[in-house]
């Protein structure tokens, strides 16, 4: 059985799939690379997924199936995977060659210890394309360092800290048991992946290596500004499916439901300044009916969003009001190079 797998959802992606796949083969023989070939019908993505197959059999897998999206290529990787860990690196994006060796020498040691791991968290970096100083993401005041621990020993995350799938290697049966099943044809869904299997997370590590290495810098990118307000009802699905998710989480207590009530907290946040930014009267009615959807679904989880220091910033009165939340995203979005 190996150690780790590692999906790799592919649509149309041979411009830049081969530096992911490269990075990844770093790993050898401890990791299975599932390369999902998502429907791409463009340019030579299926043959280059096959080449690599071929190519390094003990390794890499291929999977070709209909286009889906890239929820519906994720749940095949997790449907598919032999290792005992997993991880989803999209296609855009690589991993550093040393932070990934630290990885799989820490999950080797983890498996044969005594304690079980649910989560591994690592930084991600922001590898946007023209800054000349690279966010990166780190948790080193959040998480103990070096260590198995649980959520009375979590420090509560700040409101530029957040945990990404690019933060995250799940333990496959913990993920399999969630139940997670991601919505297809749908963007956004990465938020659900990082959410849906926090409830049944009981040990956690946190390795303090710059791992993932996230592009931004394509204009059709899911997370540039533009698109994303074009796909404003993506985005509140996937964030309607999270309040209802977090509504039926009844015995959530402490550090725990601190964490869901950030993570949620933080995508009602990208919505809200999103709808804002659309700046339509069509929109800041659905930005009252999410808030008014939360109230509905989780009254105590919506007092403790609305009340926050986020909560408060999406929802000050008046165009003056959005205007100070617009001001607020664009500096940090400065400050931490998103977008």
């Amino acid at each position: 059985m190996k150690l780790l797998t590692i999906a790799v959802p592919c649509y149309n992606s041979e411009a830049y799939m081969r530096k992911c796949i490269e990075s990844l083969l770093v790993g050898g023989e401890d990791v299975e690379i599932l390369i999902v070939d998502d429907g791409s019908t463009k340019d030579r993505t299926p043959q280059i997924a096959d080449e690599y197959a071929e190519k390094y059999p003990t390794i890499v897998r291929t999977i070709h199936q209909e286009n889906k999206g890239h929820g519906g290529a994720v749940n095949t990787g997790i449907a598919n995977a032999t290792g005992l860990y997993f991880k989803v690196v999209d296609s855009d994006d690589w991993v550093d060659a040393e932070s990934y060796k630290k990885i799989l020498k820490t999950l080797d040691a983890i498996i044969r210890g005594p304690e079980t791991v649910d989560v591994l968290f690592s930084n991600y970096v922001y590898e946007k394309e023209g800054a000349r100083k690279k966010r990166v993401m780190r948790y080193i005041y959040n998480f103990p360092q070096d260590k198995v621990f649980g959520w009375e020993e979590m420090k509560r995350l700040g409101p530029s800290h957040y945990v990404l799938m690019h933060s995250i290697i799940y333990r496959t049966a913990l993920l399999r048991e969630s139940g997670l099943e991601l919505p297809e044809h749908t963007f956004y869904v990465d938020n659900l992946y990082a959410f849906i299997p926090f409830p049944l997370v009981r040990s956690m590590y946190y390795l303090n290596v710059n791992f993932y290495r996230y592009y931004i810098g394509r204009a059709d990118q899911s997370v540039n500004e533009a698109v994303m307000i074009g796909r404003m009802d993506q985005q509140l699905l996937v964030n309607n499916a999270m309040i209802e998710y977090m509504g039926r989480q009844k015995g959530l207590k402490g550090r725990q439901r601190e964490f869901m009530i950030h993570s949620l907290a933080i995508i009602m946040t990208v919505s809200s300044i999103m709808l804002i930014r659309s700046g339509t009267e069509d929109s800041l009615e659905k930005k009252r009916q999410l808030w008014e959807y939360l109230k509905q679904q989780d009254l105590r989880t919506f007092l403790k969003i609305r009340w926050g220091i986020t909560g408060a910033a999406m929802n000050l009165p008046g165009k003056g009001g959005r205007k100070l939340s617009e001001y607020g995203y664009k500096l940090a979005q400065k400050v931490y190079g998103f977008n």
